[in-house]
């Protein structure tokens, strides 16, 4: 039985998204429970109403909720109660595979930290995440914000802990294709970090493939990137920007008279695949790299539908015992680097 511990008050909306999202992932998932962590009564109330399978949950109650705005040392210090870290410790007791939260992510992040601590060898935890691709694959980038700078050092080890994530979760694919996102392919190419971090790749037992470019990233020539949290951060916000504009355009052109109407008729199905292939609910749930213990950071605006999708990102991590065969190929891969 695989258990996650929920922060039920984080977020935009808090319980009005995390407790239907727990009924829908239950449904999902018969070898799967989950602990509801916050004030106890809302969450009765809320799974109440949301049908929930109580049989598969326990609620424990925290006081305190971290506010989407608060400052993350703020969070720590002062809101120890708070729901957010009492669903981070119980990972770290033993009593949860993983975490899922979708409240304030520095919050998130250094409370994590404080709880969990890093893996051995790892300076700084990175944020990590799902992308669509070419051909139905995937393609994991990161960092995605934990850290505005790094030293080559760093991006090499971001490096080591997604191949060693993305084996865990597809050990078919025993060496997946690594590249560093840069301004061109050639090595002389791009600051003196990751200049640096190239080398520092070119040396490591992984399977990299050089530089890459931002527009190479929907292609399938990786299967991971690699950049600084302070790229990595304007990237994902760039991609989530262009979805939703061409989104919006396609809307605008089939509405623009009867004919485009008609046509937009015709081109139903492939319309609604378009949608569902590039619904940014479906890739929720970014990682948090480099702890010891799984945590899952939701989009604190999502609905119910994309909550449900970072339960299932951090049921599939856990059910991989990914954190298992990270440290373990952390441990061979940089202990002696």
């Amino acid at each position: 039985m695989i258990t996650l511990s929920v922060d039920a008050m984080g977020g935009d909306i808090g319980l009005a998204v995390t407790a239907p999202a727990a009924t829908n992932f239950l449904q999902r998932r018969p070898d799967a429970q989950l602990i509801m962590v916050g004030d106890q009564a809302q969450i009765q109330t809320a799974l109440q109403q949301a049908n929930a399978p109580m049989t598969r949950i326990s609620i424990v109650h925290a006081s305190e909720i971290v506010g989407m705005d608060e400052a993350p040392q703020y969070a720590l210090k002062n809101k120890k109660d708070s729901s957010m870290r009492i669903a981070i410790q119980q990972v770290k007791d033993g009593n949860a595979q993983a975490a899922v939260s979708a409240g304030n992510t520095g919050a998130l992040m250094a409370t994590a930290r404080f709880v969990l601590k890093t893996l051995p060898h790892i300076d700084r935890p990175a944020i990590a995440k799902f992308l669509p691709a070419e051909n139905d694959s995937l393609t994991l980038m990161l960092d995605l914000g934990a850290n505005v700078d790094s030293t080559p050092e760093q991006l090499h080890q971001f490096a080591i802990m997604g191949n060693e994530l993305y084996r865990a979760l597809y050990p078919s694919q025993n060496a997946p294709k690594i590249g560093l996102l840069n301004i061109g392919t050639e090595d002389i190419k791009g600051t003196e970090i990751v200049k640096q971090a190239f080398q520092l790749l070119q040396q490591s037992p992984i399977n990299f493939i050089g530089n890459i470019e931002a527009n190479q990233i929907y292609s399938d020539q990786a299967d991971i990137v690699i950049a600084d949290g302070f790229v990595g951060n304007i990237v994902l916000k760039t991609i989530e920007g262009t979805a939703g504009f061409m989104a919006g355009i396609i809307k605008q052109e089939f509405q623009r008279n009867l004919y485009t109407q008609f046509s937009a008729l015709t081109a139903l199905p492939v319309l609604k695949n378009f949608k569902r292939r590039l619904d940014p609910r479906r890739y929720n749930g970014a990682i948090f790299l480099g702890l010891r213990g799984i945590v899952v950071k939701s989009h604190g605006g999502t609905d119910a539908t994309g909550f449900a999708f970072a339960l299932e990102e951090a049921y599939q991590e856990a059910q991989a015992d990914s954190m298992t065969k990270i440290e373990q190929g952390i441990s061979e891969k940089l202990a002696t680097a």
